[in-house]
């Protein structure tokens, strides 16, 4: 469990994590159940730096920006760049075969530049919303747990979308590491919102999920590691929103 531990951390952040596992890029599906505890430590990551640029009298905004690009530093914009890559190749009208082929251009369009723009400006303004570093921690620590568990789940009910890449080299995730990754990350929901809050928030992921989940399968017939980092953006950016919703209405 451990060796999974470190190898989800290997895969979806910068830190200088050495497996050395024989099986490679396949080991990543038997992994997938530790996906959320990668989350655990980016969200710490950018939970400590809010609560810091808070200390020394920044506005939320600019603490919350900088919550984020601590959390882009941790994982090389890893997710941020899959957003990109699908919208600018789901974006338009390209066919199946055009779409694969614009999602391994290294350059960034129209449509990705949107995205981008759109998404951190909705996660910045969540967590400017939310103000305090008890809640921002927590609003971010429930959101990237569940983000990453999307992940696995994606991977474990679609097929790759191609022959070769990431997501035919990590493969399919069995549903049982894939049940195991949302328990985990619920539990943490759970103990950072509480029972009725995560409700909304795990909805909220589940309605987000699904509508990634079916755009990608009837453009692409499955997944990449780009829809995958797509994803995790998306369902992110959701439980933020959801974080902020349950605030205004409690």
């Amino acid at each position: 469990m451990l060796h999974d531990v470190k190898l989800a951390l290997q895969f979806l952040t910068r830190l200088p994590i050495r497996t050395g596992d024989p099986a490679g890029m396949a080991a990543i599906a038997r992994a997938a159940w530790a996906f959320p505890l990668a989350g655990l430590v980016v969200a710490t990551a950018a939970g400590l730096t809010f609560l810091l640029a808070d200390r020394i009298g920044l506005p939320p905004v600019l603490a919350a920006i900088l919550a984020l690009a601590a959390s882009m530093v941790l994982t090389g914009a890893l997710h941020e760049d899959g957003l990109a890559d699908v919208f600018d190749a789901l974006g338009g009208h390209a066919g199946r075969a055009r779409a694969l082929e614009i999602m391994r251009d290294s350059r960034i369009g129209t449509y990705g530049t949107l995205a981008l723009l759109v998404t951190l400006a909705l996660r910045a303004g969540a967590l400017a919303t939310l103000a305090t570093p008890g809640c921002v921690a927590l609003a971010l620590l429930g959101a990237a747990c569940l983000s990453r568990a999307a992940m696995a789940v994606t991977m474990a009910l679609q097929h790759p979308a191609r022959p070769d890449g990431l997501g035919a080299a990590a493969g399919r995730v069995t549903p049982a590491r894939a049940t195991l990754a949302i328990a985990l990350a619920s539990l943490c929901l759970v103990a950072a919102a509480g029972p009725a809050p995560a409700l909304s928030t795990l909805a909220a992921a589940a309605g987000m999920l699904a509508i990634a989940m079916h755009w990608t399968h009837r453009r692409l017939g499955g997944f990449t590691g780009d829809t995958l980092g797509a994803t995790q953006q998306l369902v992110e950016t959701t439980c933020l929103l959801a974080a902020v919703a349950g605030q205004h209405m409690g």
